[in-house]
């Protein structure tokens, strides 16, 4: 019924959004459309992901529930003491990519001082989007009761995501009954890159064909509208290269997060949706210097090859978690 009636109004020219015919709505919740090649975005994630993961210590494939999808890659940190972590949630539309995509940003992170945890999550149309956000949660829970022999600090979790991984980010920083446990008090920062945060507009684009979401079920899923009055710190960011609707989906969320938390906001100018993550955590970037502060791993930090763990390869190498070490 939905899809029939998307189709009619693609036909018809009829305004289906904010004065947008179906073409236009689907454009502005399509950001390869600003840019020449995503196959090639792809492929370079994948490439940089397959290099992070040979030049540092990693265990993968960790697993954090029950179904199939839901793994994770954890880098340990070589910095002395109880490091910091980073955990990563890949986009991809809800329905693309995974962890063996999105390991890319771990280097600079690593390099600054911090652990990093890449996160794989169930996908679209096999898996629904309340599920997914399940899984998030679930990761995150999994993470702090692991933290000891993971060898991070548990008080010292931030949360990233970017694109549909945004929201998935901020939907875990809601607090009541949602599907997986409760860890938005648990959560010491979020990283949220060019999300969608209010779903009533992905709802009515070519995006639910596989989302197959209901009116109730964009609204039970649109953290714009359901956040707590208070929150941890939060790095919004997006490119300076993004449709409108991202812009204006970004500007609503950080109007709507400024009274609740302390909010960097970070505008990309030279990125697009696609390369804004590279700068997730290099120094001497907008959006690298915000994380990095937020974490307070600000000051220069001596860059370490994950190889040489010194003291620490031994209880690294005890953990029974599962996975595989690389």
């Amino acid at each position: 019924m939905r899809r029939t009636a998307a189709r009619g109004r693609a036909l018809t020219g009829a305004a289906v959004y904010r004065g947008m015919d179906q073409a236009t709505l689907d454009r502005q919740y399509s950001p390869s459309s600003r840019v020449p090649s995503l196959t090639a975005y792809l492929s370079e994630y994948a490439r940089l992901s397959t290099a992070a993961r040979r030049d540092h210590l990693v265990r993968t494939g960790l697993a954090y529930g029950t179904h199939p999808a839901e793994l994770l890659d954890y880098f340990p940190s070589a910095a002395p003491g109880r490091p910091p972590l980073l955990v990563f949630v890949h986009g991809g539309n809800w329905q693309a990519l995974g962890r063996a995509e999105s390991a890319f940003p771990a280097p600079p992170l690593l390099a600054a001082g911090a652990a990093v945890a890449v996160v794989e999550y169930g996908l679209a149309p096999d898996v629904g989007l309340d599920t997914m956000a399940g899984m998030v949660r679930r990761a995150v829970d999994w993470l702090l009761r692991h933290a000891d022999r993971l060898g991070f600090a548990a008080d010292r979790l931030h949360l990233c995501g970017t694109s549909a991984g945004a929201h998935l980010a901020a939907m875990a920083l809601l607090p009541g009954p949602w599907h997986g446990p409760d860890v938005s008090r648990r959560i010491a920062g979020a990283v949220l890159l060019s999300g969608m945060y209010d779903l009533e507009p992905i709802r009515l684009s070519y995006v639910n064909e596989a989302l197959r979401l209901d009116e109730a079920g964009a609204r039970r899923n649109s953290p714009l509208h359901l956040l707590p009055a208070r929150l941890p710190p939060v790095v919004a960011a997006r490119g300076g290269n993004e449709t409108e609707e991202y812009v204006r989906q970004h500007e609503q969320m950080v109007a709507a997060l400024r009274p609740r938390a302390a909010v960097t906001e970070v505008v990309a100018e030279r990125c697009d949706h696609f390369s804004l993550p590279y700068e997730l955590g290099a120094r001497g970037t907008e959006l690298g210097d915000a994380v990095l502060a937020q974490m307070d791993l600000g000051g220069q930090t001596e860059p370490r090859g994950q190889t040489d763990l010194g003291g620490q390869t031994e209880p690294r190498g005890q953990m029974d978690l599962g996975g595989t070490t690389a």
